[in-house]
């Protein structure tokens, strides 16, 4: 029987007329009947999120990250109330698997990181806000090694317009609710899993019920969470990128475009380097924008290619349930054939080979739903348009680009990894205004280091460094 599950509207669950069936994407069995939000619900909403704000600000930032710790473990291993039931971890991860399409595994995998960074919200804190005392940010000034300081919260909330592709972004917005900030939550149209889990794990451990809301619905409603919270994060694509560019309300996490590359001192060992690569493309099914879509060197590109290829070319979708399963379907209609339709397009280009042609059709059609196999493809030239592109699968392009041409032409990198040390090329990168997160040395762009910002600080988004001088007495 499909689990009910309705809005919650700070914290108070509210049973909407309009439903939203969330379905296997394998069965179409309907596995959860979701509430649809409305523009106008929101907008009336939003009126309260001040309290939201206030309640958690008489909650002093230690406690609320011994409360983090305490949802870790309710998160990880507990028996959740969600809607009219109730979510064991392991019907969770089924769910999760079951609507988004990505392998059960993977779905556990996901809810160890969630956990890892719930439990070290502590040291989390620490690094966002360089060791800044945290009380700060609740009395709004302080002190730092004799210098006033005022930090000064620029919302009440943080809205949310969640995806539904990769489960590990939910990361981003942990670190929230400790620092005294409410959130506004709109799931993804097939994870509201997640959010609800997470949410109530919270709860149980002692976070106010007003200081949540999740909005299910479409677009109207995500445009909605943008438009009533004065600071919001929104998950897309380039074009949504494009949209919101400069917007000081909205932080957008697009494409991530995530690179290695493959200095001249060290590209003639490139094979040494092989397990990082294929790692970096394949993990997590490839949905993730840490993923690595390019490799870029100035020689042995071809064979650079065709070894990823032989590693990950004969990978052949598997049930969800099969531990060795590695590729997650794409349940939205059509979504694959559009995908590989513009990949087959972009291949007949000259300079441009697909080198995992050999080993059989990429696109796998079932009743349901579609796969797309890994594809590898080589590129003889940075011009060719493919050398630009990534896709939510284990998709990347390995590009032939002289090293002095390689920053020029790389684009803007979420997750740069450079082989390579050779200082001034080290240093070339380090100085590079493109790239976010920069590996030197053979790591893995998918290896993240919690305790470091990810893709923006959270912290620079939420609260705004000011002046401050005083005299006399002021609020504790």
């Amino acid at each position: 029987m499909a689990i009910n599950i309705p809005i919650l509207r700070w914290g108070e669950p509210y049973k909407s007329l309009d439903v939203d069936k969330v379905t296997h994407f394998a069965t179409g069995e309907a596995m959860a009947e979701v509430g649809r939000a409305n523009p106008g619900l929101i907008e009336r909403d939003m009126r309260h999120a001040q309290r939201a704000r206030d309640l958690l600000r008489e909650i002093p930032i230690a406690e609320l990250i011994r409360m983090m710790k305490k949802a870790a473990d309710l998160y990880l291993e507990a028996e959740l109330p969600i809607g009219n039931g109730t979510q064991t971890p392991e019907q969770f991860a089924r769910m999760q698997s079951s609507t988004t399409g990505l392998p059960e595994h993977m779905c556990r995998f996901n809810m160890k990181k969630n956990h890892f960074v719930l439990s070290q919200m502590d040291k989390i804190l620490e690094s966002l806000t360089r060791g800044l005392d945290l009380n700060v940010l609740t009395r709004g000034y302080g002190e730092e090694r004799g210098v006033p300081i005022s930090y000064q919260a620029q919302t009440p909330v943080l809205g949310l317009v969640l995806p539904s592709n990769s489960p590990g972004v939910h990361t981003l917005w942990l670190p929230i609710i400790p620092m005294q900030i409410g959130l506004v939550l709109k799931p993804g149209p097939q994870e509201p899993w997640t959010p609800y889990r997470m949410a109530e794990a919270f709860f149980q451990a002692g976070v106010p019920r007003q200081a949540i809301a999740i909005y299910p619905g479409l677009g109207d409603v995500g445009a909605a969470v943008l438009a009533g919270c004065p600071r919001s994060l929104i998950f897309g694509g380039t074009a949504t990128v494009e949209q919101y560019k400069g917007n000081p309300r909205v932080q957008v996490h697009g494409p991530g475009f995530s690179k290695i590359v493959l200095g001249d001192d060290k590209v003639d060992e490139w094979e040494k380097y092989l397990d990082i690569m294929v790692d970096s493309v394949f993990l997590n099914s490839g949905r993730g924008c840490i993923n690595c879509s390019g490799i870029w060197a100035s020689r042995h590109g071809r064979k650079i290619a065709e070894a990823i290829a032989d590693r990950i070319g004969p990978v052949e979708p598997l049930p969800p349930d099969d531990p060795n399963s590695a590729l997650a379907a794409f349940t939205v209609p059509k979504q694959a054939d559009a995908i590989w339709a513009d990949i087959e397009r972009d291949c007949e280009q000259p300079g441009v080979t697909h080198v995992t042609a050999k080993f059989g059709p990429r696109l796998i059609k079932k009743e349901r739903c579609d796969y797309l196999r890994p594809v590898v493809v080589h590129c003889d030239s940075p011009e060719a348009a493919i050398a630009k592109k990534e896709y939510m699968f284990p998709f990347v392009t390995v590009v032939d680009c002289p090293q002095e041409k390689v920053l020029e032409k790389i684009g803007p990198t979420l997750v740069c990894t450079l082989i390579s040390e050779d200082r001034k090329l080290q240093r070339s990168f380090l100085d590079a205004t493109h790239i976010d997160r920069l590996n030197i040395g053979p790591i893995p762009t998918t290896q993240l280091n919690w305790l470091q910002p990810h893709e923006g600080n959270i912290v620079d988004f939420l609260f705004r460094a000011r002046a401050f001088q005083h005299t006399g007495p002021l609020l504790a």
